[in-house]
């Protein structure tokens, strides 16, 4: 059954406040004429002294005012010093993006859109990260227009820009892998996402709002595992990553990393209507399909060869009640397929693969990205109240 995903988008206004401080001088005290004359000696000592601090403090009012506007931009108060402990996340944070930063790139394409009396071209910006040394670059299929964009350049750290070519991408999943032509580059570090915890460190690099801010480094923990987020009426992405660490417009694409500077996900989504909630495409999730693409070329899905609609909304639209609490309605099997060929019939239902269990259309496709074909894993079904095992042999989608 194919799908069509639209493109999303994520805004996010920030509001900066410069808060400033005044100081004022201290005010000299009139001068006792009486005591002048008796002890003229003594006084001329003492208003050589008072003279010399009031004109030091007025250099040193001027040398401080002055340090302040100009790195007012940079800095909206200053801070008492304070010492950096070895273990402070600060510390963590710095290291993550020395070692991650050389594998982010930027990514600008132009789009053709068709209006209703005309077409017009679009530019876009994002994020990516290199994942092969001969020019592979992981990043979000929206990035790319879902490969529909015309034009796409990267721009690397050391400022140099390369055309690439989309040579995979799923809207489902909201990945991409474009290739240009370079070699030697410096290639991201994969982690392990099946081994996150909520409350570990977690940091984004990325271009947020375009490339006058490329390579922003934001930090933050990780909030949440397993997230499902609606991106449109027929797509949810699910089994995202959730993290505090901001992320916007730009960031799509780019790597989150953990306290290792391994990459564990790809920046996908925020939550405009909330602040700290971002998701990122757990990197586990990828790695068979890099590892194909760069072997082939490209990434075939396989094919159970079957259309379906989730239990809930079967039964929501029909009224009824079926002994699954979850799973997949079979409405249609394909001729031919890996599960006409099994026996899989019509009003069957899907309840998992393996060990992963199938609560809608959308979770049955994902589990299928990790599968090759002549794989033949456990179908576990529901059939007239029954449970069945079968095992279709997995063809490749055309």
């Amino acid at each position: 059954m194919d799908y069509k995903d639209k493109e999303y988008e994520n805004t996010n206004e920030e509001v900066f406040q410069d808060d400033r401080t005044e100081e004022t001088a201290d005010q000299l005290q009139p001068v006792n004429k009486k005591k002048e004359i008796k002890h003229g000696k003594w006084l001329s000592l003492v208003a050589l002294i008072l003279l010399i601090s009031f004109v030091g403090g007025l250099g040193g009012a001027y040398v401080g005012n002055a340090y302040i506007f100009d790195t007012r931009t940079s800095q909206a108060s200053i801070q008492q010093p304070f010492s950096i402990n070895t273990n402070d996340s600060i510390t963590a944070v710095s290291a993550v993006a020395k070692k991650g930063m050389s594998s982010v790139v930027g990514i600008t394409t132009v789009e053709t859109q068709q209006s209703w009396f005309s077409q017009q071209d679009v530019s876009g910006v994002g994020s990516g990260v290199i994942v092969h040394r001969d020019g592979y670059i992981l990043t979000n299929s929206h990035v790319v227009a879902d490969g529909e964009a015309k034009e796409i350049t990267v721009k690397f750290e050391d400022g140099e820009k390369s055309e690439g070519v989309v040579l995979w991408n799923d809207s489902f999943l909201d990945l991409a892998v474009v290739k240009v032509e370079r070699n030697n580059l410096p290639v991201a570090v994969l982690g392990d996402s099946d081994r996150l915890t909520v409350g570990e460190l977690a940091v984004a690099i990325g271009n947020p709002l375009g490339l006058e801010f490329e390579r922003t480094v934001t930090s933050g923990i990780i909030s949440g595992l397993n997230r499902s987020v609606r991106v449109d009426s027929s797509n949810i992405i699910e089994d995202l990553i959730q993290t505090d660490a901001s992320i916007n417009p730009g960031n799509s694409g780019g790597p989150l990393l953990n306290s290792n500077g391994e990459v564990v996900g790809i920046n996908t989504a925020k939550i405009k209507t909330a602040e700290g909630l971002g998701f990122a495409i757990p990197i586990n999730l990828t790695k068979p399909i890099i590892q194909e693409i760069i072997e082939t070329g490209t990434h075939q899905t396989v094919l159970l060869g079957i259309t379906g609609v989730s239990l809930e909304e079967y039964e929501a639209r029909l009224g009824i009640d079926l002994a699954p609490e979850s799973g997949v309605v079979v409405i249609e099997v394909q001729p031919e397929s890996a599960a006409d060929e099994s026996e899989v019939l019509p009003g069957d239902v899907i309840v998992s693969i393996d060990d992963i269990e199938i609560s809608n259309m959308g979770q049955l496709r994902r589990a299928l990205y990790k599968y090759s074909t002549g794989d033949a894993p456990e179908l576990n079904i529901v059939r007239n109240g029954e449970n069945i095992t079968l095992n279709p042999e997995f063809r490749i989608k055309k």
